[in-house]
């Protein structure tokens, strides 16, 4: 029997888009998209309202680079970070929109889906700011450091797992979508969302309240988890690219988690059972979403959406 949840907010992973570093072409991209959309369709058809967040990494990586190698041969401007992100809740967002446009006719649902650039206020004060970690773009060999350093003094590059040099951002914590009550007044409208796309746009604000946007990135599931907490959602859905939650993940001792607790999920963050990369921001934005009043997470693959519901398939994890 499914769950009786109404508002729910879900956020697709980067899978969803880019299945592997042979599929990174637009046209793999919006097949991707195209899949994931049919199973969201499924997923609204059982009566959900759903707001959908997304990541963007690969995609704003690919601007960079772009951006990079117009800047270098003196034909363009450079692109700034907080731009790329902008420019990635339009593309990204627009594939799964007609993605999502054509799924509700061939399933015969009334409904239709629409994208939102979204803003989300960080602190200024946000330790991120002087020690950035976020790793993004491409790796860089070491001769190439001084003119990169050169061209953009306010980098910050660091090796990486010695694959290379690799430019570094802050990730500073989500406090506030700024567009929420647009948000909310869409989905009572009866639409699907598609909002707060890679995190949304880091913006912060000053003594008088103006925002400005700062070149950062924003954890996409951190800030879906602060989404639906703002939007009074019943539910968080993150979908990523296995069907559990794991722990001792890729060992001879790997075990399935089908249901945790709130108090279990931070003893396993402090045990460090989940990679700071991968599953660990999932689950401390499912603890963030249950401590701030949401009802259940569950952690899952596209694939699996409606079981999830229907028949408690995933990773499902309350107060």
């Amino acid at each position: 029997m499914a769950l009786k949840i109404n508002r729910v907010v879900v956020a697709i992973g980067g899978n969803a888009l880019i299945k592997d570093n042979e599929h990174l072409e637009v046209s793999d991209q919006l097949k991707s998209a195209q899949e994931t959309a049919a199973y969201i369709a499924d997923f609204i058809a059982l009566g959900y309202e759903v707001v959908l967040t997304h990541g963007n990494g690969p995609q704003v990586g690919f601007i960079l680079r772009r951006s990079e190698l117009a800047f270098e041969a003196g034909e363009l401007h450079f692109v700034p970070l907080k731009n790329c992100v902008a420019d990635t809740q339009g593309a990204i967002g627009y594939q799964l929109q007609e993605s999502l446009y054509n799924a509700f006719i061939d399933k015969g649902i009334k409904k239709s889906a629409a994208t939102l650039v979204t803003m989300v206020e960080v602190d200024a004060d946000d330790p991120s700011f002087a020690h950035p970690t976020k790793p993004i773009g491409v790796f860089y060999p070491e001769e190439k450091l001084s003119s990169l350093r050169k061209q953009h003094p306010d980098w910050h590059i660091v090796l990486q797992d010695g694959q290379g040099y690799r430019r570094v951002v802050p990730s500073p914590q989500p406090k506030r979508v700024v567009e929420i009550e647009v948000i909310r007044s869409m989905l009572d409208a009866g639409l699907c969302i598609i909002a707060s796309g890679g995190g949304g746009i880091p913006v912060i604000a000053d003594e008088q309240g103006n925002l400005s946007g700062v070149n950062a990135v924003i954890d996409k599931d951190l800030s879906s988890a602060l989404l639906a907490n703002q939007l009074s959602a019943d539910m968080l859905i993150i979908l990523t690219a296995v069907d559990n939650v794991y722990i001792d993940f890729n060992k001879p001792t790997q075990k399935t988690i089908e249901f945790m607790t709130v108090a279990e999920a931070k003893q396993y963050m402090s045990q460090g059972q989940f990679a700071s990369g991968s599953m660990g921001p999932k689950v401390q934005a499912a603890i963030n979403f249950l401590t701030g009043g949401g009802e259940r997470v569950i952690i899952t693959s596209a694939e699996n959406l409606v079981n999830s519901v229907q028949e408690s398939r995933g990773t499902h994890i309350v107060n």
